[in-house]
């Protein structure tokens, strides 16, 4: 899915303006620009931004492609300890929707948790995605 790149200012305050100033306005221009090191490296100089700063939104907006995983949930993901979309393929969908309760339960990222039928279709759809970053 696409988004504006206004939906990661949530992430990471600030960054928009910075990427837009690059002419990124949308996650998928992002993960373009950013896709490998040399990009994200070219991007870090155009935008003042760090390498592992863009490296992390790049993660964020790749976890967005997956029907259903927004700005919020790709967040709560990243706090369960999935910082990529091809780690999230290898995740068991009843351990991780446990641990997605538990960190939001102190952390309060979102209001509605995933349930774990919705988790685990993430799951079977980032087996589906083709990849987009390199690291």
């Amino acid at each position: 899915m696409r988004y504006s790149i206004t939906e990661l200012d949530g992430i990471v305050p600030g960054i928009a303006e910075a990427l837009k100033s690059a002419g990124i306005r949308t996650t998928a221009k992002l993960l373009e620009a950013a896709k490998d090191p040399k990009g994200r490296k070219v991007l870090a100089e155009r935008t003042g931004l760090a390498p592992q700063c863009l490296l992390r939104i790049a993660n964020m907006a790749d976890k967005m492609r997956i029907k259903g995983v927004g700005e919020d949930y790709a967040e709560l993901l990243e706090a369960a300890g999935v910082d990529t979309v091809r780690e999230l393929k290898y995740r068991n969908p009843s351990n991780l929707a446990k641990r997605m309760a538990e960190v939001n339960r102190h952390r309060k990222l979102v209001r509605t948790l995933p349930t774990e039928k919705a988790v685990e279709r993430w799951i079977e759809a980032a087996k589906d995605l083709p990849v987009k970053i390199s690291y």
